[in-house]
């Protein structure tokens, strides 16, 4: 059987911790900030995990299979 390609997009984006969860970054950094809130910028700098049971860490599993 052939190996399965990683896909592209994913693997820029998504990050496994040691726990087994995925890491992500929060959106809506990159423009228009001036209008933003400091405490929502802030907030936004932190960087979201998912949980590892999830419907979304199953996906990521399929696109992600060598992480």
């Amino acid at each position: 059987m052939p190996k399965m390609k990683t896909h592209s997009g994913s693997k820029k984006r998504f990050k496994k911790t040691a726990s087994g969860k995925w890491m992500h970054r929060k959106a809506g950094l990159r423009h228009l900030l001036t209008g933003m809130s400091a405490k929502r910028g802030r907030q936004l700098h932190t960087v979201k995990v998912e949980e590892k049971n999830s419907h979304e860490a199953a996906v990521l599993r399929t696109y992600l299979p060598y992480k």
